[in-house]
């Protein structure tokens, strides 16, 4: 990818999902565009307009044509640089949905000049102008990915500079502290010390603590990004795939009274008052000569294992105290280290409530249902949300939800580590210098303050065409 040239043509491409509709906006970016899009362009006075004389941020009403055929009338929207999207001299014309239409202005605009928009060439631009860091512009993708108020509102908040701000303020404070340390270097055979190496340490071990905190916040980032794995598991025939069922409201699950119907897992996703969660209904837990039934059991388990939440289902008549609690001390050795448990008692509606919450007692957050029945699913619902609100109860604003971005501040910590242990072992000033390099540029990689075009390539080709 060649971004000096990319960020030079006109491009084009279609910025609305393909198909018919009653609109359709194409976006054309570049310096030229206004001189190959001014000559197709004529008012309903059939007046051709100079786009380069014309104001910014202004909606105009007209036909395009090629040559003396009319395409279709459209509102054209000017926005000059470097006050656009791209920072470069952007029109978005709004056509008529009609495939046939869409195809003859693109077609037309091709051939007076412009190219097709390589996926995410506007985003691109816009970083490559200076408009968003990288940071910002992945965040634009994740928001337009986000199916959930969770998802929306963190991309939203990274797209606005968020996480951008808290990495350019550790940047800062270590490239002042690394230039103390390179003008050490340029005075060694004076033998001075111009940055404090006490405080030093104490402004690494600082930020240090800073990255460990983002780096543990991916946990979190990644379950807002691509929901909440919620593993329903227990024994055949606890009622997990009615339970599924009514969870998903609809009958996602083949339901039996034979046990061992599901043999492996069935996965939907649902939103809950704005959260993607993401139900696994698996194979019941128990011993079985049946070798496709146990691959499902140990399928059962890496599902515990790599859940977010487990919800433990049981028969409220098959087990007692002690027998519910052997199968969950069992049960908590295959959980995850972040995993959260929910027990819930099923098929209540064949038994008195009061009795049978006297008989659990000793399980205080025992929550009974019938899955059958629908009987309390709604406050299932509700004990979901509640878990999921604890995760982030004291989770810092900031939340890494991107793999990249956690790879580099690994990276970063690492660095650091290194700084520490050169400054407490009183190494050399270009130990300590090269360390703090290390972690500038790997901090530097997240926001694209340094970066390559393989880097670029591979984070903008996963855009769509037209952002």
């Amino acid at each position: 990818m060649r971004t000096d040239l990319l960020n030079q043509d006109t491009i084009v491409a279609l910025a609305t999902p393909p198909g018919t509709g009653a609109i359709a906006v194409i976006r054309l970016s570049g310096q030229n565009v206004f001189e190959l899009f001014s000559p197709l362009f004529s008012t309903e006075k059939g007046k051709f307009l100079d786009f380069g004389l014309i104001n910014s941020h202004t909606i105009h009403l007209g036909y395009i044509s090629d040559g003396t055929q009319q395409l279709d009338q459209v509102l054209v929207s000017v926005f000059k640089g470097p006050h656009s999207y791209t920072g470069q001299n952007t029109l978005e014309v709004s056509c008529h949905g009609s495939r046939y239409i869409q195809q003859q202005l693109l077609e037309l605009f091709i051939r007076v000049g412009a190219r097709l928009a390589e996926p995410g060439e506007f985003t691109l631009r816009a970083f490559l102008n200076k408009k968003m860091d990288l940071v910002q512009a992945e965040a634009v993708a994740d928001l337009i990915a986000s199916t959930t108020s969770t998802s929306h509102q963190n991309a939203l908040l990274q797209m606005r500079g968020g996480f951008s701000s808290k990495l350019s303020v550790l940047r800062t404070n270590l490239v002042d502290f690394a230039a103390l340390i390179e003008l050490e270097l340029d005075f060694s055979e004076e033998d001075v010390e111009f940055a404090n190496r006490s405080d030093l340490r104490n402004l690494v071990e600082k930020i240090h603590k800073v990255i460990l905190r983002l780096i543990d916040s991916f946990h979190l980032g990644n379950v807002i990004k691509n929901g909440i794995q919620v593993a329903i598991v227990g024994r055949p025939n606890a009622g997990k795939s009615t339970l599924l069922n009514q969870l998903l409201e609809e009958d996602r699950a083949i339901v039996s009274e034979i046990p061992g119907t599901t043999r492996d897992t069935i996965e939907d996703e649902v939103s809950i008052d704005g959260i993607l969660f993401r139900f696994v209904d698996t194979a019941g837990i128990r011993t079985t000569a049946d070798e496709i039934e146990q691959m499902g059991v140990i399928r059962t388990f890496e599902k515990i294992n790599n859940s977010t939440i487990v919800i433990y289902l049981f028969d409220i008549h098959e087990l007692t105290n002690t027998s519910l609690q052997q199968e969950l001390d069992q049960l908590k050795t295959g959980l995850g280290e972040q995993s959260k448990l929910l027990v819930v008692g099923n098929k209540i509606d064949k038994e008195d409530l009061a009795y049978t919450k006297r008989e659990f007692a000793a399980f205080a957050d025992l929550l009974f249902i019938s899955a059958k029945e629908g009987f309390n699913i709604e406050q299932l619902r509700k004990r979901l949300v509640q878990l999921f609100d604890e995760m982030t109860t004291n989770v810092s604003e900031t939340v890494v939800t991107n793999v990249r971005h956690v790879q580099s501040l690994n990276n970063a910590a690492s660095a650091l580590e290194r700084v520490i242990e050169a400054l407490d072992n009183k190494k050399t000033g270009e130990w300590v210098a090269f360390e703090l390099k290390d972690a500038l540029h790997h901090l530097g990689l997240i926001t694209g303050e340094v970066t390559g075009e393989e880097v670029l390539g591979s984070i903008f080709s996963k855009f769509c065409i037209g952002k």
